[in-house]
């Protein structure tokens, strides 16, 4: 673990009670935990924007049923292959699935595979979660 450095932020009054609540209702055991979050959150959001390698998942909501969807899917993810590292599949009712897909690789990939996922007629929803490969984010 890297050395812990110090620092004094000056913030308005009405900001720091707003932080307050936020720190409590996130049970967070201290400001800094809580700062540390934040600043990481904004780096990790900054590797996304500037294309460099990443992990993150993409869920998606499909009804199973309708015609082609799966193998839509199926061929969308054969496509990216070097950027998926797994997927799950989960049956939620008799009617919808839950897919996750867990991806590495660059953030401009990424969001071009939840892209094409989105468009495949027969998916609900779908949702990127960006995040770090874990390097140089302590």
């Amino acid at each position: 673990m890297s050395k812990v450095f110090r620092f004094g932020v000056s913030l308005p009054e009405d900001l720091v009670k707003k932080f307050d609540l936020f720190i409590k209702e996130k049970n967070y055991p201290t400001r800094s935990k809580a700062i540390g979050d934040l600043i990481r959150e904004a780096l990790i959001k900054g590797e996304w924007e500037r294309g460099k390698e990443v992990a993150g998942t993409i869920a998606l909501i499909y009804n199973h049923h309708k015609r082609e969807v799966l193998n839509k899917i199926a061929d969308i993810q054969y496509d990216f292959q070097k950027v998926i590292i797994s997927n799950q599949h989960i049956y939620l009712d008799c009617n919808n699935c839950l897919e996750i897909v867990a991806i590495r690789g660059s953030s401009k990939k990424a969001m071009k595979l939840s892209d094409k996922l989105r468009a495949v007629k027969g998916v609900k929803h779908v949702t990127l979660c960006m995040s770090s490969t874990g390097k140089g984010i302590d």
